[in-house]
């Protein structure tokens, strides 16, 4: 007798079973993007192209900041046949004390090559770091944070508690809450996250209350993840690092990045600044899970380090960004929005009127190609997949990004946000 065959494709077509996926489906985009999408589906263009206003995006101009003498960017990288090998794990040595010697000569620290871990961007050295967190690790993060933290933390399943951001305590809460072991047990080990300057708010922690929030991750069952990526937008340049007295016998990390100070988030270089013991952890994650990182964004990455060029970056971006704020932040104040920025980063936190909402706001500026960033994507507080009934504290906040925005734009943006809010206000006056 012969054997009977079943026919794959008949079968498919006869019985049209729905085949469900093997991934998660609770992993959804980060805030930004639904902001992106919308903006596409309503402008009929991307955020960022051509007769749009990204005043939504987190990054900086990738061009020569002349205006205040910013160094020129690198403009190649020579590839020899070690470049097509696989990278070092951790990274490579070269770059590695590039980003030590870039501390140790201008924070006055003392680290070694050996206390720093290269990854491709800042995001995937915090995402590592939240994932190998042990059991009694309690993560404390702000209510207001960098939308993709709220992502990470679900992702890796860690242990939080929300620290309350609110305009009572100016979206600053003191060191002592981040640390407050009240109804903790003795077990248990205490690890803010905070971006620093901050984002959104651009709030910095600086000279003695940067010390003492150092002082206090460095106490037993204390540690500490301090995002630095806008650690150039103060002045002046902000880094914990400063004050750390004993690196390799601490739970101190500290995130930097390409990204944002030197001007070049697209060749996605980021490191970990950490004990020898955690970055030996993390190396090992990465020669099994990362696979090192591209030989050629590494190099461009020692280029932008070079000692004179930062120098001269860092002072660059200091004086562009601090213009860029003082008047974005005057033309604001101006409006009559409550204003409730810090003094770093490249972004306006802002509150609009009772009655008024950010959605609603962006709703009339997608119609003419503009888009900011709603508070509730920055709200750690929200439900991780968005919840329709969740109403976030935030609806009438803001974050206006100054960032990609060039300085002869200055007048046509104000010009467009004022235009639109004041439309929305005598339509609610109607």
């Amino acid at each position: 007798m012969a054997k009977r065959v079943t026919s794959y494709s008949r079968l498919s077509k006869d019985k049209k079973e729905n085949i469900k996926s093997f991934l998660s489906d609770n992993c959804p985009p980060m805030g930004i993007y639904e902001t992106l999408y919308a903006f596409k589906d309503s402008f009929g263009s991307f955020m960022g192209e051509e007769g749009t206003h990204p005043w939504s995006q987190g990054f900086p101009l990738t061009t020569q900041l002349e205006k205040f003498n910013g160094p020129s960017m690198p403009g190649s990288v020579e590839i020899n046949p070690e470049d097509r090998l696989y990278p070092k794990a951790w990274g490579h040595s070269e770059l590695r004390g590039s980003i030590a010697d870039y501390y140790n000569s201008q924070y006055g620290s003392t680290i070694a090559p050996e206390n720093v871990m290269v990854f491709a961007g800042g995001r995937p050295g915090i995402y590592s770091v939240l994932a190998f967190l042990k059991e009694h690790v309690e993560v404390r993060i702000g209510n207001i944070e960098w939308p993709a933290y709220l992502d990470i933390l679900h992702q890796t399943k860690a242990n939080k508690q929300i620290i309350p951001y609110t305009k009572e305590n100016n979206f600053h809460p003191d060191n002592s809450e981040y640390f407050n072991r009240a109804g903790l047990d003795q077990k248990t080990s205490i690890m803010p996250i905070i971006s620093n300057p901050q984002n959104p708010s651009g709030q910095t922690r600086s000279g003695d209350e940067l010390k003492e929030l150092i002082e206090m991750a460095e106490q037993p069952n204390c540690g500490i993840l301090l995002d630095e990526a806008y650690e150039m937008f103060h002045s002046p340049s902000v880094s914990g690092i400063q004050y750390v007295k004993d690196l390799d016998n601490s739970n101190v990390f500290l995130s930097g990045a390409c990204t944002k100070g030197l001007q070049s988030p697209g060749i996605r270089i980021g490191w970990i600044v950490a004990s020898k013991k955690n970055i030996e952890t993390l190396s090992n994650y990465s020669s099994f899970g990362m696979g090192g990182v591209s030989h050629l964004s590494q190099k461009y990455a020692v280029k932008l380090l070079e000692p004179n060029r930062v120098k001269q970056a860092r002072k660059a971006i200091e004086e562009h960004y601090s213009w860029q704020r003082e008047r974005y932040g005057k033309a604001f104040k101006e409006m009559e929005l409550g204003v409730y920025t810090g003094k770093g980063g490249f972004y306006h936190w802002l509150e609009l009127p009772e009655g008024m909402t950010n959605t609603e706001l962006n709703n009339r500026l997608f119609k003419r190609g503009a888009a900011i960033l709603c508070a509730s994507d920055c709200d750690m507080g929200r439900p991780h997949s968005k919840d329709p009934d969740y109403v976030s504290p935030y609806s009438r906040f803001f974050r206006f990004s100054f960032g990609p925005l060039l300085p002869e734009t200055f007048e046509s943006d104000i010009q467009l946000f004022r235009e639109v809010y004041e439309e929305y206000k005598r339509d609610m006056a109607v």
